[in-house]
């Protein structure tokens, strides 16, 4: 379904574009290019096709989860200006 230079005009003022009649014009074409395309790709069968997640076969490399860092709780609460049962406490800054 084609789209005339009218409409292209209108979806134009209705997104608040100013647009010349120039580029009305390349803009008609661009855009009915794109909508060829998609009815070509609707016209590709895709019957007993399985959808797939991603457009190569990739498998995610997974990592065991095991922890790499120490626990520096205590060293990061001992500079804190207020803490109090493990938590930090902070000024009160909505009335």
């Amino acid at each position: 379904m084609p789209l005339s230079l009218e409409e292209v005009k209108r979806i134009a003022h209705l997104a608040r574009l100013e647009i010349s009649e120039a580029e009305a014009a390349q803009t008609l074409g661009q855009l009915n290019d794109i909508f060829r395309l998609i009815e070509q790709m609707q016209a590709v069968g895709t019957e007993g096709i399985e959808p797939m997640s991603h457009a190569q076969d990739v498998v995610m490399r997974l990592r065991e989860d095991a922890v790499t860092e120490s626990d520096q709780r205590a060293r990061l609460q001992s500079v804190a200006p207020q803490v109090e049962a493990g938590l930090y406490l902070v000024p009160k800054v909505i009335e």
